[in-house]
């Protein structure tokens, strides 16, 4: 932690797809003094939001620049492919890269994955974004491959998915400048970690209450913990009557 600044707000940014609302709830909780904003941005956007400091962390897509910013991997999506509701891939569970060679696939500017182009055969243009491609699909004109959260994003009743098992995934993080690890940053972290409020390596564990109560914890395990020694240990009996063996034998006289 390089400092203990603090902000009115805890400004949390995130890009389409990712899910901010459980640890939001944890965040009013916990820290209901401290209000939660949640900036939603484009993924092309997030890192330079965080670089400018208008947001104090974000969940943002992998990868990160780690020279500049800290970051938490925290799961990777499955990917999918979007196709309207009467297409022949419905009729199977999931499909490969190799099944979709024959089909337009749609490249859209805002593409998460790092490839030159999708498989398939090149698009007649590249969408401006993933909403966008999603309608061309329900056009009829193409398919989109996508991090299932963004289809179920722009679910639409006409489309539905299905896994590609070969294809790129798509990684989410918490990330933050590294020069910038304030106090509330590190609240964040401990809640998307999963840590308790009394954790010791939560910024509320320094407070003299809770020291206060670890302490006292820590005094009654080591009292328990010296009572069950000596009520189990035998070895002051055995070495009593070690000693009592070793005793010379009297003289007969």
């Amino acid at each position: 932690m390089t400092g203990s600044q603090t902000s009115p707000t805890f400004r949390l940014a995130y890009v389409p797809g990712a899910t901010p609302a459980k640890w939001a709830r944890i965040w009013n909780e916990r820290l209901p003094e401290i209000p939660l904003t949640l900036l939603a941005v484009p993924a092309a956007d997030a890192f330079g939001l965080l670089r400018a400091g208008d947001a104090d962390a974000g969940l943002v897509r992998l990868p990160v620049d780690r020279t500049y910013f800290s970051a938490i991997p925290l799961y990777t999506e499955t990917t999918v492919v979007v196709v309207p509701k009467d297409h022949l891939i419905t009729a199977v569970d999931e499909v490969t890269l190799d099944d979709l060679e024959e089909e337009v696939l749609f490249h859209p500017l805002d593409d998460v994955f790092e490839w030159d182009r999708p498989p398939g055969e090149e698009a007649f243009e590249r969408p401006a974004s993933t909403e966008d491609a999603v309608e061309l699909v329900a056009a009829g004109v193409g398919l989109l491959i996508v991090p299932q959260s963004l289809a179920r994003l722009h679910h639409r009743k006409d489309l539905v998915y299905r896994p590609v098992i070969d294809a790129p995934q798509s990684g989410v993080a918490l990330a933050w400048p590294e020069e910038a690890t304030t106090d509330l940053v590190e609240d964040f972290i401990g809640i998307v970690r999963g840590r308790t409020v009394n954790s010791s390596r939560g910024r509320k564990a320094d407070a003299p209450e809770a020291k206060a109560k670890t302490g006292a914890k820590a005094g009654d395990r080591r009292t328990s913990t010296g009572a069950k020694t000596t009520a189990r240990n035998p070895r002051g009996k055995s070495d009593v009557s070690k000693g009592a063996k070793r005793r010379k034998p009297r003289r007969r006289a």
